[in-house]
């Protein structure tokens, strides 16, 4: 039996957007298109020849990555990329967070390793689903429960935020480097070091595991936007 109609015209508006999204993705990491810069639904529509709908779902899928954000009354505004920003942030993770590892690993219970091993499930489970938006809610929990018994209020306030701030930088370094599946992998040999007591080892890969990250992502938008300069 042959698809329906409905189906093709919606395969045909997935296919539009991608490719929409993947010029304006383009655009704004190599800097053509700087932070606070207003993407305008109904002029794109007009430049790419499609109507506003793939657009839109394009514009959607860049703010699930982090590149823009969508408010209310302003529509699409590109986000900042800005390297010193990614280094403050991953510098400052990269310090409290192995601390906190520390304090918290000998505490954790059955019940806290239950739920880390589901939220690994989930994550991989949304790896193959490619549902990048909730990549950085997953990897911010998965964090939180592996420090909630540290015992550090403090510390574990600032770090809640560090990993607020930096959510959009995680889904872009996630789904800009391919380092989805890198990050699913040291985040399991993370809590099997936990699982087996060896919390040194397990802090040493949390802390590579942050610098590692934020290399990447500078890695990669210093690159692009090298390469948009020279264009």
């Amino acid at each position: 039996m042959p698809p329906s109609r409905p189906a093709q015209k919606s395969l045909q508006h997935r296919t539009i957007s991608s490719a929409v999204a993947e010029e304006l993705r383009r655009r704004i990491v190599n800097g053509e298109f700087g932070s606070g810069f207003q993407l305008r639904q109904d002029a794109l529509a007009a430049e790419f020849g499609v109507s506003r709908i793939p657009v839109r779902e394009a514009l959607m899928q860049l703010e699930a990555e982090g590149l823009v954000k969508i408010h209310p009354h302003r529509g699409a505004i590109v986000s900042e990329l800005s390297t010193e920003e990614i280094d403050e942030l991953f510098d400052l993770r990269s310090l409290l967070e192995p601390r906190l590892l520390e304090a918290s690993a000998p505490r954790l219970t059955e019940a806290d390793y239950e739920r880390l091993n589901g939220i690994l499930q989930e994550y991989s489970s949304e790896l193959r689903a490619m549902h990048i938006s909730r990549w950085g809610e997953l990897n911010t929990e998965f964090h939180m429960v592996l420090y909630q018994h540290a015992r550090q209020p403090r510390s574990l306030a600032v770090v809640a935020n560090l990993l607020q701030e930096s959510d959009r930088h995680t889904r872009l370094q996630l789904s800009l480097t391919q380092g989805v599946e890198r990050a699913a992998a040291e985040h399991a040999e993370i809590l099997e070091l936990c699982t087996q007591g060896k919390i040194g080892a397990a802090c040493a890969l949390l802390r590579k595991h942050i610098e590692g990250a934020g290399e990447s992502l500078r890695s990669y938008l210093e690159k692009h936007q090298t390469i948009g300069a020279k264009k």
